[in-house]
């Protein structure tokens, strides 16, 4: 399954935290294909969709559609801000997977 670096969490938080519905709000990642690209985007939704699976790390959550959960299943989402405050988020794999 998808695991969080601590600076993925971090980031995923602050994002959550700044939605008024903080409690249905989480970081959404949905596949363009088969082909490993992916779209990274808030999604604000009263819940994950139907098929989605929901990893969840202190607080914060990330939506994986079915094959962004197949592709994602050795990864780890890493985050890192910029001095702008802007935020590049990172796909790489597990250490010992």
């Amino acid at each position: 399954m998808l695991t969080l670096t601590d600076s993925a969490t971090t980031v995923v938080k602050a994002i959550i935290d700044q939605n008024p519905d903080a409690e249905t709000v989480g970081v959404r990642i949905n596949s363009q294909g088969a082909d490993a690209n992916f779209e990274l985007g808030v999604a604000v939704v009263a819940a994950p969709e139907e098929a989605d699976l929901v990893v969840e790390h202190d607080g914060a959550r990330v939506f994986l559609d079915e094959t962004a959960t197949t592709l994602l299943a050795d990864k780890v989402l890493d985050a890192q801000v910029g001095q702008d405050g802007s935020v590049n988020f990172a796909i790489g794999q597990q250490p010992g997977v």
